[in-house]
């Protein structure tokens, strides 16, 4: 298997996790965001979205994170209980995927990293989404009653909601108030150092940035505006 990925991208990050705690061997291939790799035709024949992870597995290209992890557990490991076969078990898995996707990362990437790497601007409705979903978090996981994210033990819905919580660490955000959630991230770091230590490289390069934001004026990104960079 190949993993095109991003060396900071917390859906890179958690995908290189599931394939790490699996034993599962992969070529990982960095794809080089700020010269805009991603946004070429060569890439768009693995992936349309032109975004990133994508996984190639012998010339089956796959996309989105939540369905890359899904995939190799389901392939790779269709008995370990990081991805339960239990209908309710795994539909708790399944959701807080969702969660993350919809609602955690979506929000909270919104406000640490978009105005890291684009000319977007920290706002008070930005801060408001992401205690709003902070908030909704911490909830699942006081009802759950669970040292992890989806069961009483590690699933891949952790990974993600992992990586979306360490870009708030990335930029000093104080999160201490969601009891749950501090609770649940710290034992993640404590209980799987090797997995943290994936999370721990990139926010130390979502620091760098945060410092030294990166010239992006070649990526020509459709979407985001590119901040202006006096060279």
């Amino acid at each position: 298997m190949k993993l095109y990925a991003v060396s900071d991208g917390p859906p890179s990050l958690s995908v290189r996790q599931a394939l790490t705690k699996l034993e599962l061997p992969f070529q990982l291939v960095d794809v080089n965001y700020g010269k805009g790799e991603h946004m070429t035709a060569k890439y768009a024949i693995m992936n349309p979205q032109k975004e990133i992870p994508v996984l190639d597995d012998n010339g089956f290209y796959l996309s989105e994170s939540n369905a890359i992890l899904q995939y190799i557990c389901d392939k790779y490991a269709p008995d370990n209980d990081i991805y339960p076969q239990e209908p309710k078990a795994r539909a708790i898995v399944n959701h807080r995927l969702c969660f993350n996707l919809s609602t955690y990362y979506a929000n909270i990437s919104a406000y640490t990293m978009a105005p890291i790497f684009f000319d977007y601007k920290r706002t008070e409705l930005g801060l408001k989404k992401v205690h709003m979903a902070l908030e909704v978090f911490n909830t699942y996981l006081e009802r759950l009653g669970t040292d992890y994210a989806a069961a009483d033990h590690l699933t891949i819905a952790d990974f993600p909601l992992v990586n979306s919580t360490m870009t708030l660490e990335a930029i000093d955000f104080d999160f201490t108030k969601y009891i749950m959630v501090h609770k649940w991230y710290n034992h993640f770091k404590q209980q799987h150092p090797e997995l943290w230590k994936i999370s721990d490289v990139a926010m130390k390069e979502i620091q760098h940035f945060a410092a030294n934001p990166p010239d992006l004026t070649d990526l020509n990104h459709p979407i985001h505006p590119i901040r202006k960079i006096n060279k």
